[in-house]
């Protein structure tokens, strides 16, 4: 991986970002009992061939249901999007999404669907109790004993949750489901390379051990020292930039396996950073699509934006062929590869914002799998953690979230929320 800038970086952000460095490596920070996921690859590693198990058994099935929000459903949809292709057939099971919104519609087209199915559930909660997934899972759990009986139902769900506590936890224990530990240091946004984005992972057939392997060399390489660390480098040049006036960072990607990984950074980044009045506005656009509805706004709106690319190298690709009657005028092209046009429009793109005063950052991959995944989850969870320290807030907490819960609680009547 690397990165590529099209300014200067201060060398003041580049010595604020190095201490804010040594702060998480030294876990004497804000949160520092949630650095769990420093470890998480070497880690979890040694544990794959459990989760290999459990999955064996859900991947005999036509579907299986990954029922999550928020970290607990976005890392693994992220790396799902971006390695499985819709256009091949899978020869496990169909993977499907559910307890990610309060949308009734989709969770009874949902229910629809599987009810001539023979799917499992893959559950995943700390608590058991967040709203939307809770609510998901009854109705599954409902739609399953109706199908199989109790026991037999049980067979088909496994439930990442606490080790000791919670209603998930103890329903996992009374009822039999299989079970895997979400770790009490590792909060639900840092949890992607935890059994979170594990299990799934396996259930639908991704490289795992890859995956782990991706994330441990980055790990290896981020902990070294030195001014040309790429953690270090991302956070000086957003925390300058936002010192600046640069108050919304925007992901561009250019393959449409990228559009969950934004997803997954927005939420990593937003709900670490924004607080105490503070913080980046993260937003997202993928290009060239994009171009043709946020382009103008872009290149000549108020200036206070800057972009953050991803960018790779390589990709399979067709070729654009001559043809004796030009009549679309492409024979220009002919011979060049699609994935080799886009780059070159990702090229000029970037060279027309920045002459429009939109700083930019690449972040440059050799080829989407599971490997070069993993490296960019743990570049940006590492990456994070300086960002949010340079900010000065906490990055494991997210207090704001609790405002509106309570007010939907007291609103439908929650015994304890009135």
């Amino acid at each position: 991986m690397q990165l590529e800038l099209n300014s200067e970086l201060s060398n003041e952000w580049i010595q604020k970002s190095k201490s804010a460095k040594a702060e998480l490596e030294g876990r004497n920070g804000a949160g520092k009992e949630f650095l769990g996921w420093l470890d998480l690859p070497e880690k979890e590693s040694t544990r794959v061939q459990d989760y290999l198990h459990i999955a064996a058994r859900l991947q005999q099935l036509d579907a299986v249901v990954m029922v999550g929000i928020g970290g607990s459903y976005l890392g693994f949809k992220c790396l799902y999007e971006a390695i499985h292709s819709p256009f091949k057939n899978s020869t496990g099971p169909q993977i499907l999404f559910a307890g990610h919104s309060l949308d009734g519609q989709y969770h009874k087209d949902l229910l629809d669907y599987l009810a001539d199915r023979d799917f499992g559930v893959v559950v995943i909660s700390k608590s058991g109790t967040t709203t939307e997934p809770a609510i998901a899972f009854r109705l599954l759990w409902s739609l399953l004993q109706n199908k199989h009986g109790g026991k037999e139902a049980a067979q088909r769900v496994c439930a990442i949750t606490d080790g000791n506590r919670g209603t998930l936890r103890q329903s996992a224990d009374s009822l039999g489901f299989a079970s895997a530990v979400i770790p009490d240091d590792v909060g639900g946004r840092f949890s992607v390379l935890s059994p979170v984005g594990l299990i799934p992972a396996a259930i639908a057939g991704l490289d795992v051990y890859s995956l782990l392997q991706g994330a441990l060399e980055m790990s290896d390489l981020l902990k070294r020292p030195g001014d040309d660390n790429p953690a270090v480098l991302y956070s000086a040049y957003r925390s300058g930039l936002y010192a600046s006036g640069k108050k919304i960072e925007i992901m561009v990607y250019y393959q449409a396996a990228f559009q969950y990984l934004a997803e997954w950074w927005k939420q990593l980044f937003g709900e670490s950073e924004g607080k105490n009045g503070k913080g980046i506005f993260p937003a997202s656009a993928g290009f060239t699509t994009d171009l043709h509805s946020l382009g103008q706004w872009i290149q000549e709106s108020e200036r206070t934006i800057f972009q953050t690319i991803l960018d790779v190298e390589q990709s399979e690709s067709p070729v654009i062929e001559q043809q004796e009657n030009d009549g679309d005028g492409l024979n220009y092209l002919a011979g060049r590869s699609m994935h080799d046009v886009n780059r070159v429009a990702l090229q000029a793109t970037q060279k027309a914002h920045n002459a429009g005063g939109v700083p930019s950052l690449r972040i440059v991959i050799p080829e989407v799998d599971e490997f070069n995944v993993g490296r960019l989850f743990y570049f940006f969870e590492y990456a994070c953690g300086i960002s949010a320290y340079c900010l000065g807030v906490n990055p494991f907490d997210q207090p704001g979230v609790e405002a509106y819960k309570n007010t939907m609680f007291q609103m439908l009547g929650k015994p304890g929320h009135s």
